[in-house]
C-alpha cells in the first residue's frame, strides 16, 4: 500500500490504478444456445444467451419492417449479499430495477443493430447475474454484445439474414467519483461510497448512446464530468479491443 494518508484514501483493490479496468474476459458458447456468453468483470460474472424466436411483437405484424431485439435481466438469489429475493416467488412484480437496467440493455444493443436488414425475427437476449460486485448492467452490455454477434453468426449459417444487420459492437462501463478522485469501473464497495456514479454506453466509433447517473452526496462541475467521460472514453476503447480479440474480428 502507498505511504501518504492520502495515497491510502485512494488505494483500490487488487492495486488498481484510477484508469484502470478490473480483468475482463468473454467465454464464448457457455450453452449451446446460438449466442451464449459468460461476461467476466473481475468478481461480477454475467450469463448473456440470446435466443431466436421465429416472429415478431404483435404490435409489428404485418409492418413488414424487419425484426426486432429486447431484453431481460435478473440478478440470482445468490449472487450479493444478503440472499435475493428470487423474483415471482414474493408475489411482487419485477422490480424496478430490473426492469429499467434491461431497458438500457436493450436501448443499447438496438442502436447498434438494423433491425430493418432482419427477417420476421425476435433476438431475446438474457442477463442473469450470477455474481455481483458493481458493474453488473455495464458487464451485461459488454457480454451481450458478444452474445448477439455470436447469434447473428449462427441465423447467416441458417441462411436467416439477407445482409450482416450489425453496425458495430457496444460498450459500457462505470466510472464515477471516490473521494474526490475520478475513476473507472467502479466495484461494490467503491460504487457504495462513490460521491458521483455514471454508466456510460458507447458506440463502436465512439459516439455516445446513454449517459446515466447522478451526484450522491454533492453536485460536481463540468470538469469533473469531462474528466470522468474521459475515463469511460479510454475504458470502453480497451473493452471494444477485448470484445474484438475475443470474436477473432
Amino acid at each position: 500500500m502507498r505511504g501518504s494518508p492520502e495515497d491510502q484514501a485512494l488505494a483500490r483493490n487488487n492495486n488498481r490504478l484510477p484508469d484502470q479496468t478490473r480483468p475482463i474476459k468473454f467465454t464464448r458458447s457457455y450453452t449451446d444456445l446460438p449466442g451464449s456468453v459468460l461476461a467476466e468483470c473481475g468478481k461480477t460474472k454475467v450469463l448473456c444467451t440470446v435466443c431466436v424466436q421465429d416472429q415478431v411483437p404483435q404490435w409489428m405484424y404485418n409492418r413488414h419492417a424487419g425484426g426486432w431485439m429486447t431484453a431481460e435481466y435478473s440478478m440470482l438469489p445468490g449472487a450479493g449479499q444478503p440472499r435475493k429475493p428470487r423474483e415471482g416467488r414474493t408475489g411482487r412484480p419485477l422490480d424496478g430495477r430490473s426492469f429499467e437496467i434491461q431497458r438500457l440493455i436493450g436501448r443499447a444493443l438496438r442502436c447498434a443493430l438494423d433491425l430493418g436488414a432482419l427477417p420476421e425475427v425476435t433476438l431475446w437476449v438474457d442477463c442473469d447475474v450470477i455474481s455481483a460486485d458493481g458493474g453488473t448492467r455495464t458487464t451485461a452490455i459488454n457480454g451481450a454484445a458478444v452474445a448477439v454477434y455470436d447469434a447473428l453468426l449462427w441465423m447467416e449459417e441458417q441462411k436467416m439474414l439477407p445482409k450482416w444487420p450489425l453496425r458495430g459492437l457496444v460498450t459500457a462501463v462505470s466510472v464515477g467519483l471516490v473521494n474526490g478522485e475520478p475513476m473507472l469501473d467502479l466495484d461494490y464497495q467503491e460504487d457504495s461510497s462513490a460521491e458521483v456514479d455514471l454508466n456510460i454506453v458507447l458506440a463502436s466509433d465512439g459516439r455516445l448512446i446513454e449517459v446515466q447517473g447522478a451526484a450522491e452526496k454533492r453536485p460536481f462541475t463540468i470538469e469533473q464530468f469531462h474528466a470522468m467521460l474521459a475515463l469511460a472514453q479510454t475504458g470502453c476503447t480497451q473493452i471494444r479491443e477485448l470484445q474484438q480479440k475475443t470474436l477473432g474480428i
